[in-house]
């Protein structure tokens, strides 16, 4: 097993996915909020109607653990449990998709991921 890249990547992103949402729990945030947000991050894919080279740019800066880190970075400078609450759920959805088997974008084509090219 330790052998096979892809299934290391699949349980590494299950074990994030369960960590992001006990943190997610055990700061008793509010599940509504979670279920409210969790796909908000798919409206990166919008770009996708423009073509697949702005597509695949939203998608990706949508996709990277950039945006949720900026959250908890804020979150800790200013104190701010909503922004903790929203970069969990951010970063629970990113390792969900990877972990379904969503990588991030090539221009080619919304299907051609970082995931297929790693594999």
């Amino acid at each position: 097993m330790l052998t096979r890249p892809a299934i290391l990547l699949r349980m590494e992103e299950a074990l994030l996915l369960v960590g992001a949402v006990w943190m997610y729990a055990c700061f008793h945030f509010n599940w509504v909020l979670f279920a409210a947000l969790f796909f908000a991050p798919d409206l990166f894919m919008l770009g996708y109607l423009v073509n697949s080279r702005i597509g695949s740019a939203m998608y990706n800066l949508g996709h990277t653990f950039a945006l949720p880190l900026s959250f908890f970075a804020v979150a800790y400078i200013r104190s701010s449990m909503l922004c903790t609450a929203i970069g969990l759920i951010w970063f629970a959805h990113i390792v969900l998709d990877r972990l379904l088997g969503y990588g991030l974008k090539y221009p080619t084509r919304f299907n051609d991921t970082h995931l297929q090219h790693s594999a």
